[in-house]
């Protein structure tokens, strides 16, 4: 049962922060539906090798407070979900 959840891509709905100094790095809120079961939901630092291959990896706890990360809060909505 755990490899059907794991199958699904990941998209991403909102760019939460990008690097200043990187612009291929920034912090994403990520969805990914499972069907009638609803959506999962994760915070990703993600950075961009090319458009078909990224490395996720955890997000740093000061994020606020880094000088190097700059809040942009930009929406992507790849999912087509219906803003309430």
């Amino acid at each position: 049962m755990k490899i059907l959840f794991l199958s699904g891509a990941w998209r991403t709905q909102t760019i939460l922060y990008q690097n200043s100094h990187l612009s291929f790095k920034t912090v994403e809120f990520q969805m990914q539906d499972i069907g009638a079961l609803g959506y999962n939901r994760r915070t990703v630092e993600v950075t961009y090798l090319s458009p078909l291959f990224i490395i996720t990896s955890e997000v740093p706890n000061n994020i606020d407070k880094s000088v190097e990360w700059v809040k942009i809060d930009k929406d992507v909505n790849e999912l087509g979900l219906k803003a309430p």
